[in-house]
């Protein structure tokens, strides 16, 4: 298969169309885009026509999982095609440029984590999408996970209290990239979900971290935010842990709770658990914290796929004109955060403000 090679769909296949079917492309075909490609052809809104790829062998198996699906390395063909929208899961050093693209060619965009390298090339495709009337959203898949969701749930019914902080943990064993840090790869997701369940301003923000196995590219970082009302969040990323986790704490000043998505089925625990100040006391010898120790509840969840409700939202933004839950807007201020972070990272973990 050479550059220009643009595999069609066979002519005899007929699919019936009861409404109206988006028609989405997939530009890169890697360890994203199977899935996406799953998830969009499950969908009664959508079907993948198109999917763009510079290795041969990905382009083999996508047209292998599709016959229907059409399959090039140029991903100009896909933007001279039909499809309506365009979900770009190449590495984050290209998203900008071939974003930048399919805006351009009319299409609305579905960006993977994190949108772009820079607050002004966000900006700019932000401005592109609002001038052309078209949808730019981000996937930030943790934000429509239904855990995340019951989590924001909890937080915004008092249940908890007043929040003190959040603690985070994301860590495995690679997978390590190359034109990005752990920063930029993993906290994009703990820091959507926070943005998206505390409802709070970051303020600003300190990194610091090592590269350990390739140089210049960190890949152990732990950052600190300070956000609205006092309340900090500790994050911990790593490619290099023995152990998959994937936890985030939120301690209140009645309850805490405790989201870790790689449990299967009590993901979210509830501990009724706190300490309390003693009333006024005249002396040192009278006073005494006060620990309560409760229940822990385990709320239900639904079971369904965080990627697919995430590709539905995308769907029906698109047939209905709605603004996405993790727009351009929303994929932006992960990035001022990381920006700063990144500044931090290098300067021996000062405190950065996050310039908005």
């Amino acid at each position: 298969m050479n550059a220009t090679t643009w595999i069609t769909a066979p002519s005899h296949v007929v699919q019936e169309t009861p409404h109206r079917i988006l028609n989405i492309g997939v530009i890169g075909y890697g360890y994203w885009g199977p899935k996406l490609v799953r998830n969009f052809q499950e969908l009664p809104t959508t079907r993948v026509t198109a999917v763009a790829d510079l290795d041969d062998a990905r382009l083999a198996a996508a047209h292998q999982v599709g016959p229907t699906i059409a399959v090039t390395r140029n991903y100009a063909d896909l933007l001279a095609s039909d499809v309506d929208a365009v979900v770009v899961a190449t590495p984050v050093s290209t998203h900008f440029r071939i974003a930048q693209a399919c805006l351009a060619a009319g299409k609305h965009v579905l960006i993977e984590k994190p949108l772009v390298r820079n607050r002004e090339e966000g900006q700019q495709l932000i401005d592109l999408a609002a001038e052309r009337g078209l949808v730019l959203m981000v996937g930030h898949t943790f934000e429509y996970n239904p855990a995340v969701e019951m989590l924001k749930e909890i937080i915004a019914s008092g249940e908890i209290g007043r929040v003190y902080y959040a603690h985070t943990s994301r860590t495995n064993l690679g997978i390590f990239q190359r034109d990005i840090n752990v920063l930029w790869d993993l906290a994009p997701h703990d820091l959507s979900i926070l943005l998206y369940v505390l409802g709070l301003e970051p303020i600003n923000v300190s990194a610091s971290g090592q590269a350990y196995v390739q140089s210049n590219i960190h890949d152990v970082a732990r950052m600190t935010v300070n956000f609205t009302n006092q309340v900090q969040a500790y994050i911990h990323v790593s490619w290099l842990d023995p152990c998959k986790v994937r936890r985030i704490t939120i301690v209140g000043d009645k309850k805490m709770v405790v989201y870790d998505d790689v449990e299967m089925l009590e993901k979210i625990r509830i501990y009724d658990k706190g300490v309390e100040n003693p009333d006024h006391t005249n002396n040192y010898g009278e006073f005494q914290l006060s620990y309560r120790f409760g229940n822990i509840t385990v709320p239900f969840l639904s079971t369904q796929e965080p990627l697919k409700l995430e590709c539905g939202h995308f769907s029906e933004c698109i047939l209905y004109s709605r603004r996405p839950r993790s727009d351009g807007k929303a994929g932006l201020k992960v990035v001022k955060i990381l920006e700063s972070a990144q500044k931090s990272l290098l300067n021996g973990g000062m405190c950065e403000p996050i310039i908005w």
